[in-house]
């Protein structure tokens, strides 16, 4: 069975989509036309813009929805789903990839949740932590004993584990971390804490756009973020969906359940080869690829 699994913030590089811009006359309209839903000029910065610029989560969340989705409108007969996922933000690109969102929808919607997400970093400073090499219980059991906010935000896969909270918090987790054997605790370079309790603003915000837009009913399985499940139900991918800004991203889980349910096959859909590396250390024995056109005669 073919699993399409779709990235997250990361993901970004300079010059992302331009080869799709410049090989399809759709590719050249869904791009215009994402100028004009976002009222800025994306493409700009996408194709040219210094890496700085797109490390904005007013840019960034929407520059890799872009790059997700219109690659999997470009693989036209070949994409055939029979699950899908996506990381954190990737969980939007996979709702339209499975036909619940619109294009236009799903655009608006990221962006509303970058732009809400920024909005509540700036209400708290706080980041996350990447933890290497411990098993989850000890973390989440360290994360529990720490003063403040702080808890586990992204279960990539064994052996990595992010966290998220408060400033003050993650620096004495990650303290705690490395006493307890972790290999590397380090903090991210993020602009705030993500899939944590400091989300709520967001999520609040996040949750009234998502009630107003029409979701339909999937082709094809979603296992999302909040569950590690498979969802086809519209109005509990809605509900999911907005849980997720202030739940972890079960990634471990969701790949697991996926295999179990006969996933054979993850292509990775969109910039970077990142959830590839994660599913092969989840399971070594899953085949995993990247979604590529096929070239022109």
């Amino acid at each position: 069975m073919n699993a399409y699994i779709f990235p997250g913030q990361g993901a970004q590089f300079t010059g992302m989509g331009l080869d799709l811009y410049e090989r399809s006359p759709e590719a050249q309209h869904l791009f215009e036309d994402a100028n004009d839903i976002l009222d800025f000029h994306i493409t700009d910065i996408m194709f040219e813009g210094t890496p700085e610029a797109l490390k904005e989560t007013k840019v960034t969340q929407p520059a890799i929805f872009l790059h997700s989705v219109i690659l999997a409108k470009m693989l036209g007969d070949s994409f055939k789903p029979d699950m899908v996922a996506g990381h954190s933000l990737g969980e939007f690109s996979a709702l339209v990839a499975n036909g619940t969102l619109t294009f236009e929808d799903g655009l608006k919607l990221v962006s509303k949740r970058a732009l809400a997400m920024q909005k509540a970093c700036e209400l708290q400073p706080s980041t996350m932590a990447a933890v290497l090499g411990l098993e989850d219980h000890i973390v989440e059991k360290i994360c529990k004993t720490t003063p403040g906010i702080v808890v586990a935000a992204n279960y990539n896969c064994p052996g990595q584990l992010v966290i998220s909270g408060e400033i003050n918090a993650i620096n004495a987790a990650c303290d705690s971390l490395k006493d307890a054997g972790a290999r590397r605790a380090l903090v991210l370079p993020v602009g705030g804490a993500f899939h944590s309790p400091l989300m709520e603003p967001a999520r609040e915000e996040l949750a009234t756009a998502i009630e107003n837009t029409t979701f339909n009913k999937p082709n094809c399985p979603i296992y999302q973020n909040f569950t590690a499940s498979a969802i086809i139900n519209e109005a509990e991918i809605k509900s999911n969906l907005i849980s997720q800004l202030t739940a972890p991203v079960r990634w471990t889980q969701s790949v697991e359940k996926m295999i179990a349910d006969g996933a054979t096959l993850f292509t990775e859909v969109g910039p970077g080869k990142v959830l590839q590396g994660l599913v092969r250390k989840i399971n070594r024995d899953a085949q995993t690829a990247s979604a590529t056109l096929q070239q022109e005669a």
